[in-house]
């Protein structure tokens, strides 16, 4: 189970105990929300893309919508999704559950801007009724990502 992948990802930095998991859905932001009683927007949501076959995970806020534009200016391609049974091939965690720790190997993670505005952002843990409470550093050490961009529109900054 994805989840017990994150949750062991989390022990070795003692970390596991503050995943949270719910006796309802999270899958989406808006589930993810009521579950955790907070705003949408710091629902830390990850999003799963195809670029040049390989998966790239890129974590933005709940309020923020991939902007082609400027997803094509960064990768260079249009902005393709992958679809649910890619993502649970190539990341590692199913759709509603997909997160940016304990992927597979060769998966980028980026972080969008659009989280910059918070303290603590909530993102899932590998399942769809997971989450945990992150600060902003925190988020950068346990997701590995190779860098923060600037993809996304539609949230105020």
């Amino acid at each position: 189970m994805s989840i017990e992948r994150v949750k062991a990802y989390f022990k070795q930095y003692g970390m596991d105990g503050a995943i949270q998991e719910f006796d309802v859905s999270s899958a989406t932001v808006e589930l993810a929300a009521l579950a955790l009683h907070c705003e949408p927007q710091k629902i830390a949501k990850t999003l799963s893309f195809m670029v040049d076959n390989h998966a790239v995970l890129i974590v933005a806020a709940g309020d923020a919508k991939v902007d082609n534009h400027k997803y094509k200016a960064q990768f260079g391609t249009k902005a393709k999704m992958l679809s649910p049974q890619e993502v649970e091939l190539m990341v590692g965690h199913a759709v509603g559950g997909v997160c940016p720790f304990a992927v597979n190997e060769g998966v980028t993670v980026y972080l969008d801007v659009s989280l910059k505005r918070f303290e603590t952002v909530f993102p899932a843990c590998g399942s769809a009724n997971s989450a945990i409470g992150l600060t902003i550093p925190e988020l950068e050490k346990y997701s590995g990502f190779a860098g923060w961009i600037d993809v996304c529109k539609g949230y105020e900054a």
